[in-house]
């Protein structure tokens, strides 16, 4: 299993004979609501299309998860699996070969099962999606979750051996944290007993701009959650990633029965 981290909550998976595309921002600035006075994102480092995708993958339907620019230059013929919401857009860009999982919903393509669990709230009504991915020759399991947001029933899942979760609290004056990595990672470490977790959602390549940057307080960060796991005595081994490398993840596979 290899993961490229591409910055923000972008990734590249190989798992199995699948390379799914993760909630990809890679093309053009990010603007919510053309709203760029309020929050504006440019990559400082251009970077190119990854090649072969078999499948996109989108956990939300906001411009940060489905980004409507980066999704016109992708391939419209390629397979997009993800939330109501985020289908919606892809559906709009004009891709037709598009998979909604609702939650506890799950689909199989090649030798990997991908299975949505309860996301983010976002709004009053809409929980978008989480996701379990399963390379079923094998058994391992990676969780993936932007924000930080996850319900206990993902404890039935146990053991994941990798989580792909925020180490880091982005929070609003007043209004609380929008991404809640710190609470999160120690949750998952606990509940999962993954053998490797990857940090998401910070950025290493992108400069923000606008009224929410200003304001917004960043607190937490991988090397806390590093010291926070030992403490707890829980033998994850935490990544630090950098953009653009394929990082080889090294798993001990579980014994999969037919």
């Amino acid at each position: 299993m290899f993961a490229t981290w591409l910055d923000n909550n972008s990734w590249l998976w190989e798992i199995a004979d699948q390379r799914i595309l993760v909630d990809p921002w890679l093309v053009g600035p990010l603007v919510f609501g053309n709203a760029a006075w309020l929050f504006k994102g440019e990559k400082a480092v251009p970077r190119s299309l990854p090649e072969n995708i078999d499948c996109i993958l989108l956990s939300q339907g906001l411009e940060d998860h489905a980004h409507p620019q980066t999704l016109k230059a992708l391939d419209k013929s390629l397979p997009v699996v993800g939330s109501s919401n985020a289908i919606k857009v892809a559906r709009e860009l004009g891709f037709a070969d598009v998979t909604t999982l609702d939650h506890g919903e799950a689909v199989t393509r090649g030798g990997v099962t991908i299975k949505a669990v309860p996301g983010a709230p976002i709004g009053p009504t809409l929980v978008e999606n989480g996701y379990v991915v399963t390379e079923n020759a094998t058994g391992l399991k990676l969780f993936y979750e932007p924000h930080g947001y996850h319900q206990e029933d993902l404890k039935v899942e146990a053991p994941i051996d990798v989580v792909i979760t925020p180490m880091m609290n982005l929070a609003l004056p007043l209004l609380g944290p929008v991404v809640r990595g710190i609470k999160s990672a120690n949750e998952l470490a606990e509940w999962l007993q993954p053998q490797v977790m990857l940090p998401t959602t910070d950025a290493q390549e992108t400069e923000y701009e606008g009224f929410l940057p200003s304001i917004l307080k960043a607190t937490g960060g991988v090397s806390e959650i590093r010291e926070r796991l030992t403490a707890a005595g829980q033998s994850v081994e935490v990544l630090d990633m950098t953009v653009g490398d394929r990082t080889q993840l090294s798993l001990t596979p579980r014994t999969v029965t037919a």
